[in-house]
């Protein structure tokens, strides 16, 4: 069963999981750097392949200039709740079409870029795959420099981040009631 995803708040300030577009800049007494809010969301699509599932991540360049596999994911665009937003960033970045199955949670970090702090937010879903082949020409940003299927019993190998990797198991966790 899929829950409903609220959509963001059209003004006033932001709690901290809800938003699809950074906020103003405020004061962090911690860093003396100003913050800004992000909102993402992605998930983990999955896909029957030989007998064994697969999921389809991506290959991202980071600001140190180091490869790093990571789940799809981008920002809610206009008035798009986070799973509607997910389900158009994975095909956006992977190529692969899919339906959603179920929330499976969110993460947030915090990085710092261009002199201030950004603490994000990412909302994933579990999601099957329903068509589409692997690209990344089709990722508006052109963020993804590569994108590969891989089993899921080897993403806890492939992943970059370990908050991710902990998505992932969620994920897989949750797979026996779908396939």
């Amino acid at each position: 069963m899929v829950h409903p995803v609220p959509r963001a708040p059209k003004s006033g300030p932001l709690p901290p999981a809800l938003g699809s577009r950074a906020v103003p800049a405020v004061q962090n007494p911690a860093s003396q750097l100003p913050t800004v809010e992000e909102i993402s969301a992605g998930g983990v699509v999955v896909e029957q392949h030989d007998g064994g599932l697969r999921v389809a991540i991506i290959a991202r360049i980071n600001r140190g200039g180091r490869l790093e596999w990571c789940l799809p994911k981008g920002h809610p665009e206009g008035e798009e709740t986070y799973s509607e937003a997910a389900v158009r960033e994975i095909e956006e970045e992977t190529g692969i079409a899919g339906n959603i199955l179920a929330p499976l949670g969110s993460i947030d970090y915090w990085f710092t870029v261009s002199g201030h702090r950004v603490h994000k937010t990412v909302h994933h879903f579990l999601l099957r795959a329903t068509g589409g082949f692997l690209t990344i020409e089709n990722d508006p940003d052109h963020e993804a420099v590569d994108v590969a299927w891989v089993p899921i019993a080897e993403l806890g190998r492939k992943l970059s981040f370990p908050n991710e990797r902990r998505i992932t198991d969620l994920a897989r966790d949750l797979l026996p009631e779908y396939f």
